[in-house]
């Protein structure tokens, strides 16, 4: 990774960052009737594609979304385990270390 790429995946992980910090605002909303973690919630998934839509400049957008979807995920669940008390299973776990899987796989054959 050099010059453009180099701050596509800076740009790219923000925009992980704010879909994350924005899904983990979902239920806080209570069907989107509470105004200050609907307008957070909806800022953060604004900022997120607006992100995603400058890092795809630069990053083929099938490892960009890859790499979205599967980090993203994988930090969901972690956040839904701790912060939420959602059960985390041995089920689940292997869910997550199959998308993590395809994510690196994805990664290593995608065009640089």
């Amino acid at each position: 990774m050099t010059g453009g790429y180099d701050m596509a995946y800076v740009l790219l992980g923000i925009a992980i960052a704010a879909e994350v910090m924005a899904t983990s605002l979902l239920k806080a909303t209570a069907g989107f009737t509470r105004l200050g973690p609907t307008l957070a919630c909806l800022g953060g998934y604004g900022l997120a594609f607006v992100l995603l839509s400058q890092a795809v400049k630069q990053i083929p957008v099938g490892v960009a979304y890859a790499l979205w979807s599967g980090l993203g995920t994988a930090t969901i669940v972690a956040i839904g385990a701790v912060f939420l008390g959602e059960p985390v299973g041995a089920v689940k776990l292997a869910g997550i270390a199959l998308i993590i899987a395809g994510v690196v796989i994805v990664n290593l054959t995608g065009a640089h």
